[in-house]
């Protein structure tokens, strides 16, 4: 998972006056959006998918504050700015990066320690109001009270560009700080190193142990203005080093130090204009930095001015009309939805892979920031609709090649700047894959990309797959959370065998479309709930369908959220709870469910409650549009009014759960539409409701897809009738090639449901079990 934001005045005005419509995607989107509550996003300056995410951090340490709730570095309610790095998160559920630090400070005393966030003056961060807060996609700007210092951000695809305005009578300085990260725990930082070469450029490297193992970033930094002083301090104490030293001096540096706590100070003389920072990064070396540095040439405002056009042409895949607030958040969603996963290769295609060791990319820029659990689902699909073919064979390719040096020969899990970190489950590379080779993205070998996903789902080792491939399940007495993995890797099978099929590999797909059935294994008739089953074949007892335990018989949820995890099979799911009456009254016992009983206050990512459907975590995404699969789309329709009106709004806190890296925003950029891809690899997407007067798809083949919504107010929220092309379509989904070809899909907005359209079972979205396999 973007709004305009000037002033927060000017913020305010955008939501009290619901008429106002910004002139361009670009201007509707607000950056602050989610950096509150439990979103978090950043504000920062990014291209998009840019490597570099030059954004504030409100809060660096964990000793200090709590690390997931400042995730991304910023948060809206904290009232200091520790600095500026290049790197962050947009939504994760886990903290990492925040490198290369950078920090103004004016006058006479230069402090080398961050200060305490309660004692204005014990360090070199500082206090600020949200009044001086501009943010737009590719800039941010934020005044400084402290060192009264006008501080502006941009960002190209792997450099950013701060621009400082110093009071005209005090010195100028910079702190650059090594030690600082997100997720900042004793000991993360491994090695780091800084140097100024004979050119004034200065460039150094981070050797870190968090989220990711042993991960390598380097940085080359150059300054508009010469530099009158300098220091680099090793702030560690009574360490030995124990043989893990640095290399010595170069011939062509001026300066150089090397350990695992250093702190850089650059003096300026009294600056009659802004002074410039321009910083590359790379996670191959820092001759890579300096040619990243070199491939994007121009001060600040040409960068910014690239940058802004590049947001502009990637928002204009949609153009929207709707009212202001909804506009806003439609635009922020896209907005979000377009920074994972982010360039991770060097200007000359050179990245660090999964194996820590440099590879060259051949024809194509390697991508990273893979947050596949979360992604697979709704991000990826809408990028095959907004973003050209170019970005998603990149995307594609960039999986592939991983697999290819990975040290356990499979797909990324959860991976970023090439390194994988083995978070959440499944092997969910799998279906974006395959979604994009079944709607006809090429640029890769599809003979080797089902290889890489067949290797990925018979690696024993992973999460229980050795028993999932004998018995037909995840064995809970031998693997935490297998009711959940059972049903995740179901799917992940189905789309091997999709993808498969449709090559003319047969012996693979009747494989795979075998092992797609094995979701019948979790799930217990006799309490119609998905369950854990231990290896002897009985259900794990005692069951409670409320209950979540991290380590336990689910992933971040219970029964009641992946007992509808099975989205190639949704008809097969429902005969065996019964007829439509039964699942739709279990559906709704889901939504009305009463949760006053129930604390969840130990499970972070639990957030978004409406009853026992979770909004603010994935396994929920799909389930509003299950009533189109059991004959009542106007019970989808009801629903997604519900979530759309809790669940967003265009406001710092507008986002009721982590946007984990674009899902979350991707989710409502399709609602809005009017459709979203339940069953990804389907080439299908389930109808809802829109909730845009009208949206343009600007399609990658040159085409425009057109969606209409006539009559379309709270007064009426239901959908009366539907055509395509100007003919009434009678069913609850629309195919992905009827997109593509361009065209219009118009529905007709009413204030009481329409219980007749789109409730044959012949007129329902895909299920496996009605095709023969």
């Amino acid at each position: 998972m973007t709004r305009l934001t000037h002033l927060r005045a000017a913020f305010g005005l955008l939501v009290a006056a619901p008429s106002l419509i910004a002139a361009s995607g670009y201007d509707a989107v607000d950056p602050f959006i989610g950096t509150g509550g439990e979103g978090h996003t950043f504000p920062g300056a990014v291209s998009p998918f840019g490597m570099v995410q030059l954004s504030p951090d409100t809060d660096t340490g964990c000793e200090i504050r709590d690390c997931y709730g400042h995730a991304a570095g910023y948060r809206y309610d904290d009232p200091t700015i520790q600095g500026f790095s290049h790197t962050h998160f947009s939504g994760a559920g886990h903290s990492d990066l925040g490198d290369f630090l950078i920090m103004p400070v004016s006058g006479d005393a230069v402090p080398l320690e961050p200060g305490d966030p309660a004692r204005p003056g014990s360090g070199y961060r500082s206090r600020f109001s949200h009044d001086s807060e501009v943010a737009h996609p590719g800039y941010y700007a934020v005044t400084l009270s402290d060192p009264g210092v006008r501080a502006e951000m941009t960002a190209g695809a792997r450099v950013g560009v701060h621009r400082y305005t110093f009071p005209a009578d005090r010195a100028a300085h910079l702190v650059m700080d090594l030690r600082t990260s997100l997720y900042n725990y004793p000991g993360k930082t491994l090695w780091s190193s800084i140097r100024l070469r004979e050119d004034g450029t200065i460039t150094g490297s981070r050797q870190t142990r968090g989220w990711a193992p042993d991960r390598k970033l380097y940085f080359a930094m150059r300054f508009s203005a010469p530099l009158r002083d300098h220091a680099f301090v090793n702030t560690e104490k009574d360490i030995t080093y124990s043989g893990f030293q640095g290399p010595g001096r170069g011939r062509d540096d001026l300066a150089k130090e090397s350990g695992r706590a250093l702190v850089a100070r650059f003096d300026f003389a009294k600056l009659d204009r802004p002074l410039e920072v321009k910083v590359a990064i790379s996670s191959v070396d820092e001759a890579g930095a300096i040619a990243n540095l070199k491939a994007e040439p121009g001060g600040f405002d040409a960068i910014r001015a690239q940058s802004r056009a590049a947001w502009e042409k990637a928002l204009g895949a949609v153009e929207i009309d709707a009212p202001a607030p909804m506009r806003k958040s439609v635009y922020t969603a896209l907005y979000h939805s377009l920074l994972a996963p982010a360039v991770a290769g060097d200007a000359d295609g050179r990245y660090r892979g999964p194996d820590n060791a440099v590879h060259q990319a051949d024809g194509y820029t390697f991508r990273s920031t893979f947050s596949l659990w979360d992604t697979f689902r709704a991000e990826h699909p809408l990028l095959t609709l907004v973003q050209p073919e170019k970005v998603n064979s990149a995307i594609v390719r960039s999986l592939i090649d991983s697999r290819k040096v990975s040290p356990w020969g499979i797909l990324p899990v959860w991976q970023f700047q090439g390194r994988e970190t083995w978070t959440m489950i499944g092997y969910h590379a799998v279906p974006v894959i395959a979604d994009a080779y079944l709607k006809g993205i090429s640029g890769f070998d599809a003979n080797e990309a089902l290889d890489a996903m067949v290797a990925s789902a018979t690696y024993a080792p992973y999460g229980g797959l050795g028993d999932y491939m004998k018995l037909g399940y995840v064995a809970i007495d031998r693997e935490p959370e297998a009711a959940s993995k059972t049903v995740e890797y179901a799917y992940d099978d189905w789309a091997i065998a999709r993808m498969a099929q449709a090559m003319g590999r047969d012996d693979v797909a009747k494989r795979f479309f075998k092992r797609a059935g094995y979701w019948r294994n979790s799930f217990d008739p006799k309490t119609g709930f998905v369950r854990a089953r231990k290896a002897d074949g009985d259900f794990r007892t005692p069951f409670d369908p409320t209950a979540i335990n991290y380590g336990s018989d689910y992933t971040e949820g219970n029964a009641w959220q992946y007992s509808w995890f099975v989205p190639q099979d949704q008809a097969g799911l429902f005969r065996a709870m019964g007829d439509d009456e039964a699942v739709v009254d279990k559906l709704d016992r889901m939504f009305e469910f009463d949760n006053s009983k129930l604390d969840y206050s130990h499970a972070e990512d639990i957030a978004g409650l409406i009853g026992q459907y979770i909004h603010g975590n994935e396994p929920s995404h799909h389930v509003a549009y299950l009533y189109d699969y059991a004959g009542a789309p106007w019970r989808t329709q009801g629903r997604l009014k519900q979530i759309v009106d809790s669940q967003y709004k265009p406001t710092p806190d507008g986002l009721s759960g982590n946007d984990d890296l674009g899902q979350m925003s991707a989710w409502l950029t399709f609602t809005a539409l009017g459709f979203y891809p339940v069953t990804p690899g389907s080439l299908e997407y389930v109808i809802g409701r829109p909730f845009v007067d009208r949206a343009v798809l600007n399609l990658p083949n040159g085409k425009q897809f057109t969606i209409v919504a006539d009559g379309l107010d709270d007064g009426h929220p239901y959908v009366g009738k539907v055509t395509l092309n100007g003919k009434p379509l009678t069913r609850s989904y629309i195919r992905h090639g009827e997109i593509m070809a361009g065209g219009e899909l118009r529905f007709t907005m009413q204030a009481q449901p329409n219980k007749t359209w789109a409730t044959d079972p012949a007129d329902r979205p895909y299920a496996m079990s009605d095709y023969a396999g």
